[in-house]
């Protein structure tokens, strides 16, 4: 058994039942795009954290910059891809550019369910949830995969969350995006309780939805045709384009981040200039080209676009090579691990892991934001929970307190749902939702630290 690419790029759009999205300008997938770039939740990732947390250098990427260039090269992936799929398989009803915008919308929107400050945000649910003095009592109570979506939180799934569910909330299907870009944008296509070690592969390394949204997540999977692992567990096999769409991610952070750590001061010229060097091919036609540039960091990112270049050209190659069992599901590693230069590029993530992610100002600020999340999710859960109790007979300070949570993350009418899980996944929407900046806003007013005005 094998996908097919007709079924694999469909159109068909979640929770619509409207077929006939196009327009003379803009394709399906174009549309998708735009629906992702004027959401609320893609604007907020301004003031996510990348690498450095809350910087005041205005040079340091955030996730919204990453998400941007990440989008770039997926669509240069994509419609490379697209050229020779199209090709061999003889495609009639799609376009090269059909690929390439469809990895485009999924690398925009691959980060748009991180917590604030970075992967540490996610430790700090995490944590919460297996150790928080009152919220490991309430997520101790739950089952199967509701507990694990607490206790394995992850960016992901809360990502699909967002598009499928959380933006547009009163459209079925969230933003309706089609169901080809939400495959593609699905690198985990697994719930969150499968068993440790009972499936191999990336695709299996963590979940891509909440047990809320295993029903929409199934309605995609079954719409592009995706082959099912397991008869029962809701597992995967991943859509081909998410290969490219975690492809594009891997060469943009790990190139990138080098590119930060030079213009910050963590990597010296000539780290930078042999770690990028390292992984291009000889070339004369470079080497002319590099010494008629006379800037330091001019030269750092004309390697940097060469870098991204050679890398993407690997990508295309390896995927061109293995895509037919990767339709048959017989692939599950990153593209990233079977190129030719493999070992160099993971150098760059070495490097960065030794030299820039456990800098002071990243340590000190990931700390404290883990503390702010861990505090406001420890303060909140008691306040609905008393609520939805008690109702109008709560205590005064839940019933002030609740009043600074949006409704939409409650309940309707300000009344929290009935059952334990829902209200704490309505609460983890919340904070995790929240910018950088506003988390720690909101934990300096709820802990007494500052005060309005």
């Amino acid at each position: 058994m094998s996908m097919n690419w007709t079924q694999l790029l469909s159109h068909k759009r979640l929770g619509s039942s409207d077929h006939s999205t196009a327009s003379s300008t803009r394709t399906d997938f174009q549309r998708d795009l735009d629906r992702i770039v004027f959401s609320s939740a893609f604007r907020r990732m301004q003031d996510k954290t990348q690498i450095f947390p809350l910087s005041k250098v205005d040079y340091v990427r955030t996730r919204l910059t990453h998400s941007l260039e990440s989008s770039s090269v997926g669509r240069s992936l994509g419609t490379l891809v697209g050229e020779q799929i199209i090709a061999r398989h003889k495609l009639k009803e799609n376009e090269a550019s059909d690929f390439g915008d469809i990895c485009a919308a999924a690398c925009l929107a691959h980060d748009i369910g991180n917590p604030p400050f970075g992967h540490s945000g996610e430790d700090a649910i995490r944590h919460w949830a297996e150790n928080g003095e009152y919220g490991k009592q309430r997520v101790a109570v739950l089952q199967g995969s509701q507990r694990e979506d607490f206790l394995n939180f992850e960016g992901n799934s809360q990502g699909f969350r967002v598009l499928t569910r959380l933006q547009n909330r009163d459209n079925p299907g969230g933003l309706q995006l089609t169901c080809a870009t939400l495959a593609a944008f699905t690198k985990y296509p697994r719930e969150s309780c499968i068993g440790n070690g009972r499936f191999q592969g990336v695709s299996a390394k963590k979940p891509g939805f909440t047990a809320e949204d295993q029903d929409l997540f199934s309605e995609v999977s079954e719409t592009v045709g995706l082959l099912r692992r397991d008869p029962v567990l809701a597992i995967w096999h991943r859509h081909p384009l998410a290969f490219l769409v975690e492809a594009a991610d891997d060469i943009c952070y790990r190139v990138i981040d080098i590119e930060d750590g030079y213009r910050l001061g963590h990597l010296s010229y000539h780290e930078a200039m042999e770690l990028f060097s390292a992984v291009l091919p000889d070339s004369s036609s470079r080497h002319k080209r590099l010494n008629r540039i006379t800037g330091d960091k001019e030269k750092i990112e004309f390697l940097r676009a060469k870098v991204i270049s050679q890398a993407i050209s690997e990508i295309l190659h390896c995927f061109l090579d293995h895509e037919e069992a990767i339709l048959a599901g017989q692939i599950d590693q990153p593209l990233m691990s079977q190129i030719p230069h493999r070992a160099e590029m993971d150098r760059l993530i070495e490097v960065a892991h030794e030299k820039i992610y456990i800098a002071p100002e990243v340590i000190e600020i990931e700390t404290a934001g883990f503390q702010v999340i861990s505090e406001l999710l420890e303060r909140f859960i008691p306040i609905i929970d008393d609520v939805a109790a008690q109702g109008e007979r709560a205590s005064p300070r839940s019933q002030m307190m609740i009043r600074l949570i949006p409704e939409q993350f409650i309940g309707p009418h300000g009344q929290p749902a009935k059952d334990h899980y829902t209200r704490l996944l309505r609460l983890t929407d919340f904070v995790s939702g929240m910018t950088d900046s506003y988390a720690v806003s909101l934990y300096k007013k709820v802990t007494g630290i500052s005060l309005p005005g």
